[in-house]
């Protein structure tokens, strides 16, 4: 098991009994390594940030974790045995985008994550800034290398939207929902944002890059004035700081559980997933499109992940890209 596992199985086993001394020789034994390599797993901790009481005769208890996000910690939250696996933890960089891109093109393997603490140059859809102040958010992107036909992209927008929602809603305990395709928003007002983007080759894909950028511990003052009515964070829905550690592991659990279980059932099972947790759908919508703005009802997905949007004439027409407004 490599250091960085090692650490990650350590934190585990402090975090399933909080407040509680573990004994260096209760650790040795489950981890299967010796006290010294113990005390050397217990420092390296240490130096990333976390304090440790140490007693005699009853061992280490863990007192505080570090506000900075860490890999150890995260692989910790994580059932995921592929996806976050390969991780990279960075101060600051123009775009975990970008990082990803130049590792993908070098053969990074599928699942090559990479977090920030703060982006320069944050996007979104459309070429958008995406505000990314430091130590505030989780600002990440995700390498997947799928066998799938450049046409299944738009159902992977949907799939990372489904797993992200998911695990915001089990990390923090707020009620986000889904607006088409990938905007995750609490109340009204957008907590995430979600960009795919993908290389491909003879019509078929190469590789997709997910980035997920969600607000995490903002206070209401931290939000750009001219954002407050649109935008929001975790912490201010939920009332109490959220550990980005356990979010980002949280992330790597749902996406790998959804993506095995896309590529082997298909669309289907994500789409029901998807509309249960919308709230765009059966709204009075407008949609911006390259050919023009369509006001209607949304209804559902069609089997390749369109958004079907039933107009005021009563005909249906599909949203295969644009952006939706919730009207009302």
């Amino acid at each position: 098991m490599s250091d960085r596992n090692m650490e990650a199985s350590l934190l585990y086993m402090f975090k399933e009994r909080p407040g509680d001394y573990i004994s260096g020789e209760e650790i040795s034994r489950q981890l299967a390594i010796s006290r010294t390599a113990v005390w050397k797993h217990i420092n390296k901790l240490r130096e990333a940030g976390y304090e440790f009481e140490a007693v005699s005769r009853k061992g280490y208890r863990l007192r505080s974790q570090p506000s900075r996000m860490n890999a150890a910690a995260i692989m910790a939250a994580s059932k995921a045995s592929v996806l976050g696996r390969s991780l990279k933890l960075l101060t600051v960089t123009e775009s975990t985008q970008e990082d990803v891109r130049q590792l993908a093109e070098q053969g990074a393997p599928e699942g090559t994550l990479v977090i920030a603490e703060e982006q320069t140059k944050g996007r979104g859809r459309m070429g958008r800034r995406w505000y990314s102040p430091a130590g505030k958010g989780l600002w990440m992107s995700l390498l997947l290398r799928p066998q799938l036909p450049l046409t299944s992209a738009p159902q992977l927008t949907l799939l990372t939207a489904v797993a992200v929602c998911r695990a915001i809603r089990l990390a923090a305990s707020v009620n986000a929902g889904i607006k088409w395709p990938n905007d995750i928003l609490i109340d009204g007002r957008k907590v995430c944002g979600i960009l795919l983007e993908s290389a491909c080759e003879d019509e078929r894909i190469r590789y997709c890059i997910a980035g997920i950028g969600i607000d995490v511990n903002l206070s209401e003052p931290e939000v750009p004035e001219e954002l407050r009515r649109i935008m929001t964070s975790l912490m201010i829905e939920s009332g109490q700081p959220v550990d980005r550690s356990v979010l980002a592991g949280a992330i790597m659990t749902e996406m790998e559980q959804l993506y095995t279980l896309y590529v082997q059932d298909g669309f289907a099972s994500i789409a029901n997933l998807w509309e249960a947790l919308s709230v765009s759908l059966h709204q009075p919508v407008t949609a911006s499109t390259p050919s023009g703005e369509l006001k209607g009802t949304a209804t559902g997905l069609d089997p390749s992940g369109a958004l079907v949007i039933r107009l005021q004439n009563g005909q249906t027409h599909k949203i295969f890209s644009g952006d939706v407004a919730i009207d009302g």
